[in-house]
Parts: C-alpha cells; sequence; structure tokens
C-alpha cells in the first residue's frame, strides 16, 4: 500500500519544515505550502491526490477552514485537521481540530485514526 500523500499547510516556515520532515519520516509523502490560495491551486490540480490536508488556522489572507472547505468542495472524501493555539470550534464534524502546542505523537495518532477510520468506509 503506497504512503498517504499529506498537504501540510503553515505560515510559519520553521514549523512547516519541522512537522514536513516528522511526517516524511513516518513514511507520509508530504506536500508544504505556507500560503492558503498557492495551497488550493496545487489542490485544484488534481482534487484527489491528498488523503489529508492539516492546516494551521490563521493563515493570511483565507483561514485554514475556509481553505478546507473550498478543497472539499472539490473532493468530499478529503480528511482535515485544523491546528491552532487559540480556541476553536470547528463548523462541521469533518473537520478534526488539535490544539497547539501538541507533541508530534498526537499529531501522528490523529492522522493514523483518520486515515484508518477512511479506509473502513
Amino acid at each position: 500500500m503506497p504512503a498517504a500523500r499529506l498537504l501540510l499547510v503553515d505560515d510559519e516556515p520553521a514549523l512547516l519544515e519541522l512537522l514536513k520532515t516528522y511526517l516524511e519520516r513516518l513514511g507520509y509523502q508530504v506536500d508544504a505550502r505556507s500560503d492558503a490560495k498557492e495551497s488550493i491551486a496545487l489542490f485544484e490540480s488534481d482534487p484527489h491526490r491528498f488523503a489529508l490536508v492539516l492546516t494551521d488556522l490563521t493563515l493570511p489572507g483565507l483561514n485554514g477552514e475556509e481553505m478546507v472547505t473550498q478543497m472539499r468542495a472539490l473532493n468530499p472524501k478529503l480528511l482535515a485537521i485544523v491546528s491552532s493555539g487559540y480556541p476553536y470550534e470547528p463548523r462541521t464534524k469533518e473537520i478534526v481540530f488539535l490544539q497547539k502546542p501538541y507533541v508530534p505523537k498526537m499529531l501522528a495518532e490523529t492522522i493514523e485514526k483518520l486515515l484508518k477510520r477512511a479506509g473502513s468506509r
């Protein structure tokens, strides 16, 4: 079974690189972007390329939840994790919230749980 491809979106360059490296070490294929609009353009080029998007809530120009909503209009099966250091309640149950700061193991477990659940549908 090929490794799941993830789209990682965060406007903090150091965190983006750290998370990308960590997720790749876990065996995931990761495309990392720092801009929501650029991420949407990448997603639009092949809406079924990504199994999951992991994004920060606060992005310049377009917040993470709005970005995920636009992506899910093209691929309703897209899994999504939104993270933030601020309290947040997703508007839809299809988005999983991960409170920052989190330990890498929490992120890995959340991704694994979502991918397994999606595989059992």
